[in-house]
């Protein structure tokens, strides 16, 4: 292995040049083409499964035919940085100050994508003997709309009967110390638009108009109130939460003709979409209102049972920080959502867990990640394509 010197100058060295680009989402800025030189370099065959703006790079290389595929997947996207003059530091000029580097993309994810790479770099020009396929997926699309990325990818490579055993996320699941918190699951993320439709009046003639908001207020006091389950082992209850509600002219004399209602339910596994949705529509139904409501699925939940994904993870981390990690579902969604139910016929889900740095400033003014976390996560990384990959002393090809 590396010495940790090593590892953290090399990390810091190609994660400050991917920040340098300005990958808002959906552009990557050719973040994928830096990374896509140094695995072709490393032995990979590499290509693009683009579609629209968005670009999703597919990089592989097979050891030999009897041990599992592992994927590393992430995204080369970032969010948009904000007034660039609340940042100490300019977003995309990468700086090191206190011992962190700030930029955009410094938590979430790029530091995660150097890592991964530095660590196969060196795994493959080793002396070590690595069996089965190790892959990487990334996209310029997990930060948007996330239908050009991961998803289209994942469906193209299923046309072809390729399919992962296990896969590593890059996202920043740790919440104090590199490593205390592993992703072995997402909740599932429903969301919907409800249109209430009223007759518009003059608020002083009541009786000649319909009210949709009056209509309104009973049944979404009802389903905000509604107890959906009480959650698992893995997941928390099921919650609703209401994000948007707009109604009338902004006139205080005119009773509005319609109400539109935003709202989002992230479930667990006690959940489906479908029954989700059969639910609210009864409801709905039940208080007469005259509605309609569009439903949009960002993702089902998914859950890594434990097993050698996560036995292999957990194993790294306690390796290089001497702590058992928390395997946790909670925060938002990711790709995981798409990479998980990816299957071949015949075939189960894919074991996926996400494993990053601190995610503590993750979409904020400031993002930055600390200099001491790179050399560790990078090390991690490295031990699991390890465990998972590395062909037993004495094994014959």
């Amino acid at each position: 292995m590396l010495d940790a010197e090593q590892f953290d100058d090399a990390v810091l060295a190609f994660t400050t040049e991917l920040i340098s680009r300005v990958s808002v989402t959906p552009e990557d800025a050719g973040c994928q083409d830096l990374i896509a030189a140094r695995l072709e370099a490393a032995g990979f065959s590499v290509e693009w499964i683009d579609a629209g703006d968005v670009r999703n790079l597919w990089a592989t290389r097979k050891f030999d035919d009897s041990g599992p595929h592992l994927l590393l997947a992430g995204h080369t996207d970032v969010v948009p940085s904000g007034p660039e003059a609340d940042w100490s530091t300019p977003p995309f000029a990468p700086t090191v100050k206190d011992n962190r580097l700030y930029g955009r993309g410094a938590a979430d994810m790029k530091t995660s994508l150097a890592a991964m790479v530095v660590a196969v770099e060196h795994l493959v020009t080793s002396a070590t003997t690595l069996t089965g396929t190790l892959s990487f997926l990334l996209t310029s699309d997990e930060e948007g709309e996330a239908v050009h990325g991961t998803r289209h990818a994942v469906e193209v490579l299923n046309e072809r009967g390729i399919r992962p055993d296990y896969c590593v996320v890059g996202e920043p699941s740790s919440s104090h110390q590199i490593g205390d918190v592993v992703r072995c699951g997402r909740r599932g993320s429903l969301n919907a638009k409800l249109t209430v439709r009223g007759v518009q009046g003059h608020v002083a003639y009541p009786q000649d108009a319909n009210n949709p908001i009056h209509g309104a207020l009973t049944a979404l006091g009802e389903l905000t109130d509604m107890r959906w389950d009480e959650g698992n082992e893995y997941y928390p209850p099921t919650s609703l939460q209401i994000s948007n509600v707009n109604a009338g002219t902004g006139a205080t004399n005119v009773i509005p003709g319609s109400l539109e209602v935003l709202f989002n339910l992230r479930f667990n596994t006690l959940q489906t979409s479908s029954g989700i949705q059969a639910t609210v529509a009864a409801l709905l139904d039940r208080h007469e209102l005259d509605y309609d409501l569009d439903w949009q699925l960002s993702g089902e939940p998914f859950l890594t049972e434990r097993g050698a994904l996560t036995a292999a993870v957990c194993a790294a981390i306690e390796h290089e920080t001497g702590r058992q990690p928390e395997l946790s579902t909670s925060g938002g969604t990711s790709d995981g959502r798409f990479i998980s139910p990816w299957c071949v016929p015949g075939s189960n889900q894919v074991e996926v867990v996400e494993l990053g740095p601190s995610n503590a400033t993750i979409h904020k003014v400031n993002e930055c990640i600390d200099l001491t976390e790179m050399g560790p996560l990078t090390r991690i990384y490295a031990h699991i394509v390890l465990d998972l990959l590395q062909k037993p002393a004495g094994a014959v090809s």
